[in-house]
């Protein structure tokens, strides 16, 4: 079943992944304009057509047992990659498995485990399914958001608080738009001429559900969900490379 992505959908989409629990359809039909009763066909049609996969608790075991949480980055054999992947799934502590399109690091596999003794049995148990696992890490937290472009016209750019470091250094989570000056650059171009001030610098980029790492080469899309440090604080002149309009 294909659906097209019109506006009613993306805003939709866009409702229902930034509070499914809490939003409606009524409150949905309001906003875009429409009855509750399209909207309720609507999500229907999504799900049928397995664009809207589900919906899930967002825990936090740490706060709720002060259980760890460990991603595990992992390769598999290509020709085998999806079916370890299923496979991985039904071993016990894990909650969240990735599959990339990549020759090398193209699992990554998120467990929970009461224990360091627990997390160790995962790892045997993803390297006894044929999963290499390269690297991993003890996840402190995790957040998600609405995908912005789906969203109304009228939102602004909206950034996530400070994360103030040592130093007077800070960090902050952004998300670039269509038409924001930096968009299409890469990260050397911005920087020679001008574009991203001496000071600030991008430490990683989410897109496509990958963190990538970035180099000077690296493009920015639109879309992008940046994390940038600045040595100084952010002005609002630092901000508008982010957002449309600011040409």
């Amino acid at each position: 079943m294909s659906i097209r992505l019109d506006e009613v959908n993306r805003r939709i989409i866009h409702a229902l992944m930034g509070d499914a629990r809490n939003t409606s359809a009524p409150m949905i039909a309001d906003e875009v304009g429409v009855s509750p009763a399209t909207i309720r066909n609507r999500i229907t049609q999504l799900e049928d057509a397995g664009i809207i996969r589900g919906y899930h608790a967002n825990v936090d075991f740490d706060a709720a047992a002060e259980m760890l949480r460990t991603l595990y980055v992992g390769t598999a054999p290509i020709e085998e990659r999806a079916r370890i992947a299923q496979q991985a799934r039904t071993i016990t502590g894990v909650v969240n498995v990735r599959e990339f399109v990549a020759g090398q690091e193209n699992l990554h596999v998120l467990a929970v485990g009461d224990d360091v003794e627990a997390m160790n049995d995962v790892a045997r148990e993803l390297t006894s399914i044929g999963i290499a696992i390269e690297d991993e890490k003890v996840v402190r937290t995790e957040q998600f958001q609405a995908y912005h472009p789906f969203g109304p016209a009228e939102t602004h750019q909206q950034f996530s608080d400070y994360i103030s470091l040592a130093g007077g250094n800070k960090v902050v989570e952004l998300t670039v738009d269509d038409d924001a000056p930096i968009a299409g650059m890469t990260l050397e171009r911005a920087a020679r001429e001008g574009v991203l001030e001496d000071g600030v610098l991008v430490v990683s980029i989410e897109r496509d559900d990958a963190v990538l790492t970035p180099r000077g080469d690296s493009e920015i899309r639109p879309g992008d969900i940046l994390t940038v440090l600045s040595r100084g604080g952010f002005t609002e002149q630092m901000f508008e490379i982010f957002e449309a309009g600011a040409n």
